[in-house]
């Protein structure tokens, strides 16, 4: 994993890098210019838990921008949730709600494929495909897997948590994706994948496309509410360390309130004062200003009036998203309607890849 990587993330996932002679590049007179094929761009959510400010600041928001620019097929990427023990009712009321918020926050099905990921098979033959290119050690060093069994390896640990990886790599190569947009906790993961793609491509000839990870900077990491040096999660223990999408708005005020801040009283960003840049960056990520602005606005003012207009800002921003969610659970058949198509629409380009590698490995077509 420690060779060259080529370019910046968006360098290659912005470029059709196809050769193409110098004939047939420019058209005649008589004939229209081909349409520039849009980069493509893969990502998926677990249906794991309760959705919540992180995700909608960290992902999906990107995932509604980049439907402008790019080709985008997102998943909810239920057969990873199942690495860990799920109730079976609560796993497919979860799947329905990342479907929920997705399309709640402005992923247009017209615009973009959105399907789960059990309803494409071809997702898990290529990752067995996978499985045989990829080694052991490799998956060792994987710092989620290692952080997940707190570095045991025994019999209580499932070889779908081990394994976990190389079906997200799947998920990526089955659609070629140009780019993967994930947080900075995911991009080993993306660099596995390239790795994978590339021994493939070498090995059996060229089938995949290699991919680029897209890490946003901005608003790409909403931290605990209660707890600054850890990532906002829908695991957590308390309730008070994250926003949930649902939370009605006295629930996000109080939360606010409530949330733990720096020593001293002074409104600031820094590295000695996490608590507080985490609120601000909250701030300017939902009231769309820069965070110096909101700085200078409370100077002199102390967190309480921060926090107060904080909650307000959170509790506007969410209320169009939740209003749109009861819109969709009220009406369920929509969203079916809509994986229903995805799947059929994803499960079209899976197929061309899938039928590409089993030519390459040298497996028998079916008759």
């Amino acid at each position: 994993m420690g060779r060259p990587r080529r370019g910046s993330p968006l360098a290659c996932a912005s470029v059709d890098c196809t050769s193409v002679s110098a004939a047939t590049d420019i058209p005649s007179q008589n004939e229209a210019p081909k349409p520039e094929r849009r980069p493509r761009v893969f990502s998926g959510s677990q249906p794991s838990g309760t959705l919540h400010l992180g995700n909608y600041l960290g992902a999906i928001r990107n995932y509604v921008a980049m439907q402008a620019t790019h080709d985008c097929i997102y998943c909810v990427v239920d057969l990873h949730a199942i690495t860990v023990r799920q109730q079976r009712a609560e796993l497919r009321r979860n799947t329905i709600d990342v479907a929920n918020a997705y399309l709640a926050c402005g992923v247009d099905p017209e615009r973009s494929i959105v399907f789960v990921q059990s309803h494409v098979p071809a997702h898990a033959e290529l990752m067995w495909i996978l499985n045989t290119i990829t080694y052991m050690g490799e998956l060792r060093r994987m710092t989620q897997f290692k952080d997940k069994t707190a570095g045991a390896e025994g019999e209580s640990i499932s070889v779908g948590l081990f394994d976990y990886p190389v079906l997200m790599a799947a998920d990526i190569l089955l659609y070629r994706a140009d780019a993967v947009p994930v947080g900075e906790d995911q991009k080993q993961h993306v660099e596995l994948t390239r790795d994978v793609a590339e021994r493939f491509n070498n090995a059996f000839g060229k089938a995949f496309v290699v991919p680029e990870p897209i890490i946003r900077t901005e608003g790409a990491r909403v931290m605990s509410l209660d707890d600054p040096a850890k990532k906002m999660s829908k695991s957590a223990g308390s309730e008070n360390s994250y926003i949930a999408l649902m939370d009605p708005p006295d629930v996000i005020r109080r939360k606010i309130r409530r949330a733990v801040t720096d020593s001293g009283s002074e409104v600031r960003v820094g590295p000695d004062k996490p608590a507080l840049t985490n609120l601000l960056d909250i701030y300017s990520a939902l009231a769309d200003e820069p965070v110096d602005e909101i700085v200078r606005r409370y100077e002199g003012k102390g967190y309480a009036g921060l926090k107060a207009d904080l909650g307000e800002v959170v509790a506007s921003a969410l209320a169009p998203i939740q209003a749109r969610i009861r819109e969709l659970e009220a009406d369920k058949s929509y969203t079916l309607g809509v994986l229903k198509t995805g799947a059929e629409r994803a499960e079209a380009i899976a197929a061309r890849t899938l039928a590409k590698v089993r030519e390459r490995v040298g497996l028998v077509p079916r008759p």
